[in-house]
């Protein structure tokens, strides 16, 4: 059948809906309508209503809560007699085999057992689960054509029972429990941040496991692992079997935020927050630092993500310190019962060795790997040679010139280059002056030399600079927050 052989008014109706979708994806971007519009299908056009159909019943509520009225204005420009837009989820309908010009429906194939399932539908994936200790969906493999979701390893020593409280860590811990046995959500998302080795990862495992144990269903996923089977799933055409799997699980744990990349995987990661949190399931971030501080991502995440309940984890103090090292040596005698350290050394690990509970353990590894292979008690002597490298530098860290125009430079996105040029636009000389103020307040350089290494200018034109930001940063609330923000990124 060709298209001369179809009804006028079907054929009018394709028409119609080529341009609405032409205009959609002119004034939505192609990945933004690639994810909602891809695969919406004109079923009929007659008598003054459009009835389009969609493959999930998310897609069809996700396109009347956003873009109703957007479709409905871009068919009346179309179509003036168009007064009723009707969305159908397609059931009965599956492939849509274009003949002549026009979707026709054809009976939907059986669902097959290779399809998505959630872990407790699986025998086999039952199986993974009490060896990983996490709900998760069957994966299939890739020739299959499946989109099924495979949680990160979850590691068995990462427990409540193993996490060492300490004051820096009491009120994460409170919250992350809360989640982890609460029949309802309390507070959505739970967004735990802080530097690298203080136990994020710990708590986000823990509270995988417990709630997993409870029977419900978990993902727990790392940022690259979540942007990994995004993309696989795009390049595999079956996106939207990956959305569905994944607004099915009652838990959703998202590990290292922080490296969460890509425009597209961000707004899809946004949609799938927003859907299940407005479907009353919980979301759990952890991240190297606060929402406001994550750069890579959008205002509109950013604000997401800090609309629920943020907390911090800071560094341990002594007490914790020393109570992370006594747990880990009683650890270590269950499988060596002889092993043993002096309070003394204990306490000079404390107080002297990194700043994470990772740097103990590592400090701690070092001395037991010392005592078996040489048969050699710990000793003070023995600890102070074996740790050297990894006891504390107690000097402040130095800010260079070079690093605050590198840290200025890419947060105000501009160059190097035009930080030392004589260009006087306002989008460098602003960055340029806080980059000068910065120089002043953060190094004992004088204001010559300064001036030296911002393209030879004048010692009155850094202090001109210097004494501009601090006027401004005294009215304007943003730029105080801005100079708080790079000197953080400066100290880190």
């Amino acid at each position: 059948m060709n298209l001369q052989e179809l009804p006028a008014s079907e054929t009018a109706g394709m028409d119609h809906w080529t341009r609405v979708k032409k205009r959609l994806r002119a004034e939505l971007g192609e990945d933004v309508f690639t994810s909602w519009f891809a695969r919406v299908d004109l079923e009929d056009h007659s008598d003054g209503t459009v009835r389009l159909s969609v493959p999930t019943r998310f897609l069809k509520q996700w396109i009347q809560s956003h873009y109703r009225e957007r479709l409905m204005g871009l068919w009346k420009h179309e179509c003036d007699d168009v007064h009723r837009i009707e969305l159908t989820v397609r059931g009965a309908v599956r492939a849509r085999p274009v003949v002549g010009g026009v979707a026709r429906p054809v009976p939907a194939a059986p669902r097959s057992a290779q399809q998505i399932k959630l872990v407790e539908n699986s025998p086999s994936a039952r199986a993974e689960t009490v060896s990983s200790g996490v709900a998760r969906p069957a994966a299939a493999t890739p020739r299959e054509g499946s989109d099924g979701l495979e949680g990160a390893s979850l590691d068995p020593k990462y427990t409540f029972d193993s996490f060492v409280e300490g004051e820096s860590n009491a009120l994460a811990l409170a919250a992350a429990r809360q989640v982890a046995t609460a029949a309802a959500v309390t507070f959505n998302p739970l967004y735990i941040h802080a530097p690298v080795g203080l136990g994020k990862t710990h708590l986000m495992q823990a509270v995988a496991s417990a709630a997993q144990a409870s029977g419900r269903r978990v993902l727990y996923l790392t940022a690259e692992h979540f942007m990994y089977r995004f993309v696989a799933a795009l390049k595999a055409q079956s996106a939207l079997a990956f959305k569905d799997t994944l607004r099915t699980i009652d838990l959703l744990l998202i590990d290292d935020m922080q490296f969460l990349h890509g425009k597209q995987v961000q707004q899809e990661f946004c949609h799938t927050l927003n859907a299940l949190i407005d479907g009353a399931r919980q979301v759990v971030v952890a991240a190297d630092r606060p929402p406001a501080d994550l750069e890579t991502l959008d205002d509109r995440m950013r604000s997401r993500l800090a609309g629920g309940l943020v907390v911090a984890i800071s560094e341990p103090d002594f007490g914790l310190r020393r109570a992370i090292l006594t747990n880990r040596i009683d650890c270590v005698r269950r499988s060596h019962a002889t092993f043993a350290v002096p309070e003394a050394v204990l306490d000079y690990v404390a107080r002297h060795v990194g700043n994470s509970g990772r740097d103990l353990e590592g400090a701690l590894n070092r001395l037991i790997a010392h005592n078996q292979l040489t048969n050699q008690p710990v000793t003070q002597e023995m600890a102070e040679a074996t740790l050297r490298d990894l006891v504390r530098n107690t000097e402040p860290r130095r800010v260079k010139i070079e690093d605050i125009q590198r840290i200025v430079s890419k947060h105000y996105n501009v160059s190097k280059a035009d930080l030392l040029s004589a260009r006087r636009t306002r989008t460098i000389v602003r960055p340029r002056q806080i980059a000068m103020y910065l120089a002043k307040a953060l190094t004992p350089r004088s204001l010559p030399e300064i001036g030296r290494r911002f393209g030879n200018r004048d010692h009155t034109t850094v202090l001109h600079a210097v004494r501009k930001i601090e006027d401004l940063a005294r009215s304007d609330t943003t730029l105080a927050q801005e100079l708080d923000l790079l000197k953080r990124m400066l100290d880190a």
